[in-house]
């Protein structure tokens, strides 16, 4: 008897599996595995640098274990299964009923009457093509997202870097004033034993060392702290590194406003929108496919028991669209691609704006540096030398070379934030042009999507 199960259900399977078409991707999954296996998080971590650290060396270790990137990886491989979902076929329903079991006349199953289906949704009007497209844009988008967060992180080490090594040099700058204004109490407590000057001398000579020995602490917490910033580049939260190496002297003239407004399209955050844009297309696309209603066929077979027999049911269903024809998702989908349209628009006048004021925050210190370098610094020097000799040689008093050397220390730690701010802007305009700033458009490479 279950022989006579079997055969019309297998009839029923043969045909219902011949109308249902096969989707068999090898190579994608392969490829997914393997981009898996080569983003596993579980790997072994990079070891932290311990000596001197360059700035191609903080970056690399930004982009292996900074951990919001690492998240935002994370969202764009989900954004791969998603388009792996969304080119699946429905599954096939089965469906299994019995009749006339409970009949008072022919007792037992004798009479009774068995029946076995299988329903297969057949999606019509593109659905699945339209579904596809959709989630493949949107795993676009999560590249686009991924891209703009990896520039972000880029130059937030950046500008960490050139953080640290300011501070080393300030460290450095305070350190010598320290052992001057040492060097000066010495000279000044040996002209008061000599009778050559008054012990007020000494003290404000004192007063002096001591007021240097307070900058320094700060300038050592300062560097601590900088240092600490930029080990959070790469998800640390020690510093292990001794220092870093770098010239802040190196001043290339910055490009013009011009040259670099031509390059903004390179800037992940506004080429991402083209990608948005077709993605609100390919969603109005796939909310026009739902208003084609779709059919659902169904292949069985039921056995009658008593004559020992049985008989095929082929049947199908079709919803009728009479009052749900999608009309308000399509609407909606059309009007959140006019959002786009104007985010799109307020994203180029967002980031124009913001180059211009970023522009104007490098040439303002890249002309404070330059005249700080030819004018301040040089007449500075050579009045400290001067008070200096002259207070050996009895001609200034001790506020005077005081005095000379409060302003050539001051002209040189203004000096140093002059050129860590100058690269800290150069980081910005670089993020905003998504390039090099002195980079040309000729020599720039053609854009491609991640």
């Amino acid at each position: 008897m279950s022989s006579n199960y079997v055969r019309p259900l297998g009839v029923a399977l043969c045909l219902l599996i011949t109308t249902c078409q096969v989707d068999a991707s090898p190579t994608n999954t392969t490829q997914s595995l393997s981009d898996q296996t080569s983003n596993n998080p579980n790997r072994p971590a990079t070891e932290e640098p311990t000596g001197s650290l360059v700035l191609s060396q903080a970056l690399a270790l930004a982009l292996t274990q900074n951990p919001e990137l690492s998240a935002f990886s994370w969202e764009s491989r989900a954004q791969e299964a998603a388009t792996l979902q969304a080119g699946l076929f429905p599954n096939p329903t089965f469906n299994a009923n019995a009749a006339n079991f409970g009949n008072q006349v022919i007792k037992g199953f004798d009479g009774d009457v068995v029946t076995l289906e299988l329903s297969q949704l057949i999606e019509l009007g593109g659905k699945r093509t339209a579904r596809i497209e959709a989630a493949a844009q949107t795993k676009q988008l999560a590249d686009w997202d991924y891209e703009a967060k990896r520039a972000d992180v880029l130059t937030q080490v950046t500008q960490a870097f050139i953080d640290v090594l300011a501070a080393q040099q300030r460290l450095a700058l305070t350190q010598q004033t320290h052992d001057l204004a040492n060097q000066t109490t010495v000279t000044t407590a040996a002209r008061v034993q000599a009778g050559k000057v008054s012990p007020v001398e000494e003290t404000k000579a004192k007063v002096a060392r001591a007021s240097v020995q307070i900058e320094l602490m700060h300038a050592r917490k300062e560097l601590e702290a900088a240092r600490k910033r930029l080990a959070a580049g790469w998800g640390s939260t020690t510093a292990r590194f001794e220092s870093v190496a770098g010239n802040l002297d190196s001043l290339p003239p910055p490009a013009s406003l011009d040259s670099l407004q031509q390059r903004l399209s390179k800037n992940p955050d506004l080429a991402r929108w083209a990608t948005e844009i077709t993605q609100r297309q390919a969603l109005i696309a796939m909310e026009k496919s739902k208003a084609i209603p779709d059919v659902t066929a169904t292949v069985g077979a039921s056995k009658y028991l008593m004559p020992n027999d049985y008989a095929l049911v082929v049947g199908f269903s079709v919803p009728l669209p009479v009052f749900d024809r999608n009309q308000g998702r399509i609407q909606e989908a059309e009007h959140r691609l006019s959002k786009a349209e104007q985010d799109m628009r307020n994203t180029e006048v967002r980031i124009t704006t913001a180059l211009n004021t970023a522009y104007q925050a490098l040439d303002a210190a890249y002309s404070e540096v330059m005249t700080l370098r030819q004018e301040i610094l040089p007449g500075a020097q050579s009045a400290y030398d001067a008070a200096r000799e002259g207070y050996r040689l009895g001609k200034f008093g001790f506020l005077d070379v005081l005095d000379a050397q409060r302003t050539l220390f001051g002209a040189k730690n203004q000096y140093l934030v002059a050129l860590a701010n100058y690269h800290k802007s150069v980081a910005d305009v670089e993020r905003l042009v998504g390039s090099g700033m002195n980079e040309t458009v000729a020599d720039s490479q053609p854009e491609v999507s991640p």
